[in-house]
């Protein structure tokens, strides 16, 4: 399978932090806003997935949102993430089959994260409970996430968009 099979097959569309994308799922029940975590401005659904897929050149700029999001592999090369703990602690996690990947792995709400795929693309599929709305979804500056992870400016830099 190539790229372009997948963008095709999937019918994926650029995504604003880098890639392609898909919404596969929403639930079409919601939680009431009165009964999540004021970070929500409004009615959520239960859950909402998408296909995501990232090219060889591309990368997925640091963004957070505030549900946990559940990244799953698919398909191609391993997929690197790159999680920034309030305490300053870079992870990385390799999203993938084989030594050192995980199939399955959930970005904690909150976390800035960015992600990049290892060679030719990695197809993935991210599950958000609550679901996904665009208002819960920040996008970095380099200048301002460099003030608060100086020590990880060179990667915020090749992260980033803006």
């Amino acid at each position: 399978m190539t790229i372009d099979f997948w963008i095709e097959k999937l019918a994926l569309l650029p995504h604003p932090e880098g890639g392609f994308y898909k919404e596969m799922y929403r639930s079409e029940e919601e939680i009431p806003a009165v009964a999540l975590p004021n970070r929500f401005k409004g009615n959520r659904s239960f859950s909402t997935a998408i296909y995501y897929l990232l090219g060889r050149h591309d990368f997925s700029a640091f963004h957070r949102i505030h549900a946990d999001e559940t990244w799953h592999f698919y398909d191609g090369e391993p997929l690197l993430l790159r999680l920034l703990h309030p305490d300053g602690r870079l992870e990385e996690v390799m999203l993938g089959v084989g030594e050192n990947c995980r199939p399955m792995f959930t970005v904690k709400s909150g976390l800035w994260f960015a992600a990049k795929s290892s060679e030719t693309f990695s197809l993935c599929g991210c599950t958000v409970a609550p679901g996904f709305d665009f208002a819960d979804f920040e996008m970095a500056a380099a200048e301002s996430l460099s003030k608060e992870f100086p020590q990880h400016r060179s990667i915020i830099e090749s992260f980033t968009r803006s």
